[in-house]
């Protein structure tokens, strides 16, 4: 086990594994729903899968939100990956601008949360299908995520392409 947290990166810690602690932990208290897992190891990768999931949630919904209202604006990606190549500091304010934007996303997730437990009791209808609503909602969620995932690689292929 220490042999795994010694290979995550604070990316990871901070993006994923704490926002799924704190997550589980503050749903425990604010819902009727546990997420606590006994066991440590199945627990640390649960955790940091809600976490995982939390981030897309950021980067998929809301940070395209954001955008759309102009509540944040973005760098071009090419004038980006250009910048962060001649000052390393972009990427330390990069990583903490989407820790802040998971964290966003994180205490959003517990507002919904704590609304599907409101619903699920006035519609009881909600509990017999809320596995189904979650799975299809993760598999949206992480084919949206692979589809920009791979924009990102594909732009950068194509830059690095066109310099030569």
């Amino acid at each position: 086990m220490k042999d795994l947290l010694e290979k995550l990166s604070s990316y990871n810690i901070f993006n994923y594994l704490l926002p799924g602690v704190v997550f589980v932990a503050i749903s425990k208290s604010l819902t009727k729903y546990n997420f606590v897992q006994e066991d440590i190891i199945i627990g640390v990768f649960l955790y940091y899968f809600i976490g995982l999931a939390i981030s897309r949630i950021g980067s998929i919904v809301i940070e395209p939100i954001l955008k759309w209202i102009k509540f944040v604006r973005f760098s071009e990606y090419r004038d980006y990956i250009e910048a962060s190549s001649k000052d390393k500091l972009i990427e330390v304010l990069s990583e903490a601008n989407n820790m802040y934007r998971t964290f966003f996303s994180l205490f959003l997730s517990l507002s919904f949360l704590k609304v599907f437990e409101i619903l699920s009791e006035r519609y009881q209808c909600l509990n017999f299908i809320s596995s189904e609503i979650a799975i299809l909602g993760l598999l949206m969620l992480f084919a949206f995520s692979y589809r920009k995932q791979t924009a990102y690689i594909y732009k950068r292929v194509d830059r690095l392409k066109n310099k030569e």
